[in-house]
C-alpha cells in the first residue's frame, strides 16, 4: 500500500463506501415519503413520475399488509395513518394502534410493537429522526409519545422512561381531566422534537400549549403558552383574569409545519374549551383559532394570525397549513397556506405573516346567549373564493329529499343564511357542518403553486339548553348525568349520529362489557374524550343509565359550572334516506391557483352508486382523509364513503382511475420508489361513515 495511486484509491472507494451508507440511513426525499404528508411542508407532494396520466389505468394490487386489531363485526376501529416510508421500509400504525415495519416493496412484516394503555387514539401516523447513526420512530399512543428504535420497534431507554414520555405533566390546570392524546404526527427540527396533542373539547379541558423536546432524553426544552400568564403578549384578550387557571384548548391537535432552513415551525391552533360559549372568556381570546410563527429553536413568537375571534362554532383550523413558493405580483415570495373548517383559505408572507390577499373584518350577528360576546367582526379572505358554499337556506334544500316538507319546515324555524351565527336555544344551522368544509386530511400542493382541497358540504345543526341541575343538593341521578356528559355527541335518545360518526349506546350494555365500557369511560377512544375526571361512583351511575336503570349519586362538589349551557349535539342533517339534506355536491376536490387566488376546477368526489344507477350524476359523499400530488400530474385520493381509490389528472380534474378497497380509506395515501419501481399505499381502516372497519395496508404498482 505504498504506492500513492492505490492509497487514493482506497480512500476514494471508503468515501463513496461512506456516502452509500449515509444514504441508507438518511431520508431521500426523491425517492422516500419521509415525513407526514410528505415532508415538513406538509405538501402532500412527491417528483415521481414512473406512473403517469397514460399508464395510470394499468395499476394492480403490489401486495397487502393485514396490520391487526380491526373492530370488523362492530365497526369501531379505524386507521388515519400516513404511513411513511425511509429506505425500503414502511412505518404505519394498525387498527389497534400498534406501530409496525414492514418491507415497502412486499408488505412483509419486520416489527410491531405490543403496547398497553394505547386506548383513545386513533393515530395519524409517526415520525422519524436520525443524526446518521441512531434511527428512532416517534409515535403517539394513550397520553405518552414514544421513541421506538427503527431497526427493531423497541423503546429507546433514555428517552423520557424507558422509551415514553409522559405528556401530561405541565399541561394540567385546577379542575381538568387528564385526557391528552399526540394521534398527529408531530414535527422534527433539528434535535427537537416539537409536539402538539388533543385535549378534550368540554370546560374540563387541559391547557393546549406547544412544546419542544429533546429527542434524545425526552427534556422540555421550550414551552409556548397559547393560553397566556399574566404579562404575556395577548393576556388582555381574555377576561375574567387568570385564564390558565380556568380554561383549556387552543391546544395544536392537526399538526404543524417546518421551515427547516429558517427555523420557523407554523403552528394552527384549536378553540378555547368549552366550544360553543365564551361568557367565561370574554374577548378574542389569543392564541386560540390563530396560525402562529414561532422560532423553532427557542419558541418565541414570530407572528401570528388569529382566523377566528372568540371561537363559539369548534371553527379551529383542522389540517397542518402548506409551504409553498407562489409568484405573486410579479415576485417570487415562500408562503404559508391555511386552510379552514368554513371552506376559506389564508395566503400569508411565510417569513413577515403579511397577507398576500386582502382580508376583510366582516361583520356578523352578535346575539349571543347571555353573558357571552361575540367579536363585532371576523376575518375574511377576499382572495381566494371558498372552496365550499358558505350559506344554507330554503333555495339549497335538496328537491329529492324523501322528507323534504319537514325539512323546510324546520328550516323555517332555525337561524341561518349566514356564517358565523351565534349558537342561541334556537335551532342554529352549521354549514358547512362542525367539522368541515376542510378537514383534517389537509390539502395538497405542487411547485406551481396550485392547492388542491377536498371538502365536504353536509349541514349541521344544535342549539344551547341550559344545564340540568342536581335535584338535591350534593345528589345527581344517572340521566342527568348522561344529559351533562353524552347527549350532546351520543344525543338524547342514545340513538348517535346519523352518519355514525357518534355510535349508538342503545343496548350497549347487551353489546359490550362492563368493564369495555368502564374502559372507554376511563381512556376515551376516538371522538370520545375521557371522562377521567368524573368519580367512580358517577361512571357507574352513567352504567346504570346505559343499562336502563336510574341511579342517584353523591357528587364531591356541588359548585356550579361556569359554562350554564351545554349543546344539544353535532346534529349532522340527513333525510329519512340517509343523504345529505342539502343540493350535492356533498363532497369535492378544488384546485386552487394561489399565485392568482383563482379557482382552476372543482369535481364531486364520490358517489352513491345506487344513485348513479338511477341516472343521478356523481353528488360526492361525506369524506375524512387528504390528497396526493406527483410529479406527473396526478392526484391520487381515497377519502369517501364509497370506500374508492382514485387518480385525477390534476390539470383538468378528470378521473383517470378508480379502485374498490376492502374498507373505506380514510386516510392520506403516501407514494414511494424502491428499486426503481413507483408504489402508492393507502390504510384501509374504515369505520367512519357507517361503513365496515379494517385493518390493511394496500400497495399498488405498474405490473
Amino acid at each position: 500500500m505504498n504506492n500513492p495511486f492505490h492509497k487514493k484509491l482506497l480512500l476514494i472507494t471508503l468515501s463513496l463506501a461512506l456516502t452509500a451508507g449515509l444514504a441508507l440511513i438518511r431520508p431521500n426525499p426523491d425517492t422516500d415519503w419521509p415525513e407526514f404528508n410528505g415532508d415538513g411542508q406538509r405538501s402532500h407532494y412527491s417528483p415521481l413520475s414512473q406512473i403517469t396520466t397514460n399508464n395510470v389505468k394499468n395499476l394492480k394490487v403490489a401486495w397487502t399488509y393485514a396490520s391487526g386489531g380491526a373492530d370488523e363485526k362492530g365497526g369501531r376501529t379505524q386507521i388515519q395513518c400516513n404511513p411513511i416510508v425511509i429506505g425500503g421500509t414502511l412505518y404505519g400504525v394498525s387498527a389497534n394502534t400498534q406501530a409496525f415495519a414492514v418491507e415497502a416493496a412486499t408488505g412483509k412484516e419486520i416489527w410491531k410493537t405490543e403496547l398497553t394503555g394505547t386506548e383513545g387514539t386513533i393515530s395519524r401516523g409517526l415520525t422519524y429522526w436520525t443524526d446518521g447513526q441512531v434511527k428512532v420512530i416517534f409515535f403517539g399512543a394513550g397520553q405518552w409519545l414514544y421513541a421506538l428504535d427503527a431497526h427493531t420497534g423497541r423503546p429507546m431507554p433514555r428517552f423520557g422512561a424507558q422509551g415514553r414520555l409522559d405528556l401530561l405533566p405541565g399541561l394540567e390546570r385546577p379542575g381538568a381531566d387528564e385526557y391528552v392524546r399526540p394521534n398527529t404526527p408531530n414535527t422534527i427540527y433539528k434535535d427537537l422534537i416539537i409536539v402538539g396533542a388533543r385535549v378534550s373539547e368540554n370546560e374540563a379541558a387541559l391547557l393546549g400549549d406547544v412544546r419542544a423536546f429533546d429527542v434524545r432524553t425526552g427534556k422540555l426544552v421550550w414551552t409556548f403558552h397559547t393560553i397566556p400568564e399574566p404579562g404575556e403578549y395577548g393576556y388582555d384578550t381574555w377576561s375574567p383574569a387568570n385564564p390558565r387557571q380556568r380554561l383549556g384548548g387552543a391546544n395544536p391537535w392537526a399538526g404543524m409545519a417546518i421551515d427547516r432552513e429558517r427555523g420557523i415551525v407554523y403552528v394552527p391552533t384549536g378553540s378555547a374549551a368549552f366550544d360553543f360559549y365564551g361568557g367565561n372568556r370574554k374577548g378574542d381570546n389569543l392564541f386560540a383559532n390563530c396560525l402562529i410563527a414561532l422560532d423553532a429553536n427557542t419558541g418565541k413568537r414570530l407572528w401570528h394570525y388569529q382566523l377566528v375571534h372568540h371561537d363559539i362554532w369548534d371553527r379551529d383550523p383542522p389540517a397542518p397549513p402548506n409551504l409553498l413558493t407562489v409568484t405573486h405580483k410579479g415576485k417570487k415570495i415562500d408562503a404559508v397556506a391555511q386552510i379552514t373548517k368554513q371552506g376559506q383559505v389564508f395566503v400569508f408572507d411565510r417569513v413577515t405573516g403579511q397577507p398576500l390577499f386582502d382580508i376583510e373584518e366582516t361583520p356578523f350577528p352578535q346575539d349571543a346567549m347571555a353573558g357571552d360576546e361575540t367579536s363585532p367582526t371576523q376575518p375574511i379572505p377576499q382572495k381566494p373564493a371558498p372552496f365550499t358554499r358558505q350559506t344554507f337556506t330554503e333555495k339549497d334544500v335538496n328537491p329529492w329529499a324523501s322528507d323534504r316538507d319537514a325539512i323546510l319546515a324546520q328550516l323555517r324555524g332555525a337561524r341561518t343564511g349566514t356564517p358565523y351565527y351565534p349558537l342561541t336555544s334556537q335551532m342554529t344551522v352549521f354549514f358547512p357542518g362542525t367539522d368541515g368544509g376542510g378537514h383534517w386530511g389537509g390539502a395538497a400542493t405542487d411547485p406551481e403553486g396550485t392547492l388542491y382541497v377536498p371538502a365536504k358540504e353536509v349541514p349541521c345543526f344544535s342549539s344551547l339548553v341550559l344545564r340540568k341541575k342536581s335535584n338535591t343538593q350534593g345528589s345527581v341521578t344517572s340521566a342527568q348525568l348522561y344529559a351533562t356528559n353524552c347527549s350532546s355527541c351520543h344525543g338524547p335518545d342514545r340513538k348517535g349520529s346519523h352518519d355514525g360518526t357518534y355510535p349508538s349506546l342503545v343496548d350497549i350494555s347487551k353489546r359490550l362489557p362492563e368493564a369495555s365500557i368502564k374502559q372507554v369511560l376511563q381512556n376515551g377512544r376516538g371522538m370520545m374524550p375521557s371522562f377521567s375526571h368524573l368519580s367512580t361512583a358517577e361512571h357507574q351511575a352513567l352504567l346504570d343509565f346505559l343499562a336502563d336503570k336510574n341511579s342517584i349519586v353523591e357528587v364531591a362538589s356541588t359548585q356550579d359550572s361556569e359554562v350554564p349551557y351545554q349543546n344539544t349535539g353535532y346534529n349532522r342533517w340527513y333525510d329519512t334516506n340517509g343523504y345529505p339534506v342539502g343540493t350535492p355536491p356533498w363532497g369535492t376536490l378544488t384546485a386552487i391557483d394561489l399565485n392568482t387566488g383563482e379557482r382552476r376546477w372543482q369535481i364531486p368526489l364520490g358517489e352513491y352508486p345506487e344513485l348513479t344507477a338511477k341516472g343521478i350524476p356523481p353528488t360526492g359523499t361525506d369524506l375524512y382523509g387528504g390528497p396526493l400530488v406527483t410529479g406527473s400530474g396526478l392526484i391520487f385520493i381515497a377519502a369517501t364513503r364509497d370506500e374508492r381509490l382514485r387518480a385525477i389528472d390534476k390539470k383538468t380534474g378528470k378521473i383517470l382511475w378508480q379502485t374498490q378497497l376492502p374498507a373505506g380509506g380514510y386516510a392520506s395515501p403516501s407514494t414511494y420508489s424502491v428499486n426503481g419501481k413507483q408504489y402508492l399505499v393507502i390504510a384501509c381502516g374504515g369505520g367512519k361513515l357507517k361503513t365496515k372497519s379494517g385493518d390493511k395496508y394496500v400497495a399498488f404498482a405498474l405490473p
